[in-house]
Order: C-alpha cells, then structure tokens, then sequence
C-alpha cells in the first residue's frame, strides 16, 4: 500500500514564498496554535480595530476557536470560483503574523484582494513591506495577476504607509464601521500589472505553486 503525505493530497500545504528576510508558508494546522498566540500577545492596542470584523476584539478562548475555524473554512472552501489563500508570515524561524489573499472568478478576472496582519512585537522593522511584496510577488509572478487591491482604515497608517511605500494607487475610499463598531473612512488600493513590473525584485522564489493552479482554475499557460 503506497502511503501518500498530506501536502500529496493538498499541495498547497508545500506552498511557500521566500524572500531574503521572510518566508510565506501556507497554513497547516501545526502553525494554528502559533497563530493564536501571536494575536493572544496582541496586534493592536486594547480597545480599538484597525479590521473591518471584530474577531481580534473576541474573548482569548472565543478567538482562537473562530480562528482555526476561519483558516479550515479558507482551506476547505477553495474553488476556481472563489478562493481565500491563507499564509504564516515566518521571520528568522519564527511565525510572526499572516499574510492573505482572496478572490472571485480569478481565472477570468485576474483580480486579487490582499489582506494581512503583524504582532505588534514585530512590527516596525520592514516585516510588513517585506511580506507584502513577497505576496505582490506570488499574485504577479505566479499566478499571472492583473491588478491587485487593498484597503485600510485611514487611521491605520502602518498598513498604509507599507501600500504606499510600494507603489499602489489610491483608488478611492468609503466610510465603513471598524471591528469595534467605529464609522471610519477606509481608503482603496490598487496596483495594476504595469506598476508591479516596476518594482519587482529577482530575490524572491516561489516552492510548490505548480501542482495547486488546476484547483484555482490555471494551469501552467495562464500564469506568466
């Protein structure tokens, strides 16, 4: 009987980006716990939401249950129509926060939406341009993208300050409630294909993206 590994059955497990100083490395179950801690420790001040859903406001016990549940649900639900790629953002060996992209009909829209977070302990040290642009990259370079949004609520300046830091275009904005039930303007991103091309570096690898593009409708002749 031949026995095959979990990341033979879903390659995505074997999915990782890497760049000098970070690597994206899809989430398994292993990582989960880290995950929860990190936002146990904290990724915001008390009190307020820079996240459009409260779920980094819930109770510790609360959080880390709809947590493993968001990251099953993301992997489970994953079709060329609609997809949610979630990853660790790993620093010198350790799990620092989380990168992710989500989107519908890619394969005839080669539209992207990125999303993200970084314990606060590590932020403010190029972390979060890095992982970023190490997604930029994955979306551009690996799966063909034509353009790629974001957005943040205008007081979250960190994550703005890192879109803007690479080139995105503004693209305009709406007032949204936060996480903590705040209205808010939020400001729109975009990045289209021609922009990354400017700012694309040759010191980041993509492993293992091969064998998942059938299951997010692509094969080999639609990604650049």
């Amino acid at each position: 009987m031949i026995t095959r590994s979990l990341s033979d059955l879903w390659p995505f497990f074997a999915l990782k980006v890497r760049t000098p100083r970070v690597t994206l490395a899809y989430i398994t179950d292993e990582m989960i716990p880290a995950l929860v801690a990190l936002a146990d420790d904290g990724i915001h001040p008390a009190g307020s939401s820079p996240f459009s859903t409260s779920w980094s406001l819930e109770p510790p016990n609360q959080r880390s249950t709809s947590m493993a549940q968001f990251y099953w649900r993301s992997r489970s639900t994953i079709t060329p129509d609609a997809w949610h790629l979630t990853f660790a953002v790993v620093a010198d060996g350790t799990i620092v926060g989380s990168q992710d992209a989500f989107a519908k009909d890619f394969h005839k829209t080669k539209a992207v939406t990125t999303g993200s977070w970084l314990a606060q302990s590590h932020q403010g040290r190029g972390i979060g341009t890095e992982m970023r642009r190490a997604m930029l990259h994955l979306l551009f370079e690996g799966l063909g993208t034509k353009v790629a949004h974001t957005e943040a609520f205008e007081s979250n300046l960190a994550s703005r300050r890192v879109t803007e830091k690479l080139g995105y275009q503004s693209n305009g904005s709406s007032i949204e409630l936060r996480g903590d039930d705040v209205a808010e303007r939020s400001i729109r991103y975009r990045m289209e294909q021609d922009q990354w091309v400017t700012i694309q570096q040759d010191d980041i690898s993509i492993e293992g993206l091969a064998p998942c593009l059938s299951t997010l409708g692509l094969d080999s002749q639609t990604t650049t």
